[in-house]
């Protein structure tokens, strides 16, 4: 019975010993996963972009930004070490690009351009043996300063109908009656328009009162 009581006793410490290497392990390549929010999801030209990671540790050595579809020094946009007293140190890939690192691993663009498309990546150390990775994809769009006929709404279409139609309407009306007033003063004034009058006849002369003179031998 002592020996069954002692087997029991180690058992469960035997459990719990097993757990802890299990708690050490499990969140480096299982559950522990990081995940980047655009804000905002489909940037345009000129505007900020923030690239919000989420689910980094609360503690960790550094993290870095790479822009590229590979990770080395060639794509590196900037490191950030929490502990030092300028903590974000610039890559070759920075050039001209005015970006932000927040002690959280998130990163801000500002003045996206389209140039600036292409694949994020963040790399965070957790420890030596630990790094935590996450890519998105970014496209920033130019703006359309006029847009195209053909994406106007239904509506719109229906409203611009609906004040040129009787505009033109009515300038149609107004046009007509104009030439019409125009057309009947042009043909009063102008002689090729005027009715012709007939000369006299013999017969009609003939009825006329004769004056009352010696020297007409007409009558």
């Amino acid at each position: 019975m002592e020996i069954l009581k002692g087997t029991q006793g180690s058992f469960p410490k035997v459990l719990l010993l097993t757990a802890s290497i299990l708690a050490l392990w499990l969140p480096q390549g299982s559950w522990a996963t990081l995940h980047i929010q655009k804000i905002p999801e489909r940037p345009q030209k000129d505007q900020d972009l923030l690239l919000s990671v989420l689910g980094v540790p609360n503690t960790f050595q550094d993290f870095t930004w790479y822009l590229g579809e590979d990770t080395d020094g060639g794509t590196r946009l900037f490191t950030y070490i929490p502990e030092l007293q300028r903590p974000q140190r610039d890559g070759s890939a920075m050039g001209q690009r005015d970006i932000v690192g927040f002690q959280n691993g998130s990163l801000l663009l500002r003045r996206a351009q389209p140039s600036d498309s292409g694949t994020y990546q963040v790399a965070v150390t957790v420890n030596p043996a630990w790094t935590m990775r996450a890519k998105t994809e970014v496209q920033v769009a130019e703006i359309n300063k006029q847009p195209s006929t053909a994406h106007l709404p239904l509506n719109a279409w229906m409203v611009a109908a609906a004040i040129i139609g009787p505009l033109a309407f009515g300038f149609f009306l107004i046009g007509s009656i104009a030439y019409l007033l125009v057309t009947r003063g042009w043909r009063g004034r102008s002689p090729r328009y005027r009715v012709p009058v007939p000369p006299p006849s013999l017969s009609a002369l003939s009825l006329l009162p004769c004056p009352l003179s010696p020297m007409t031998r007409l009558c």
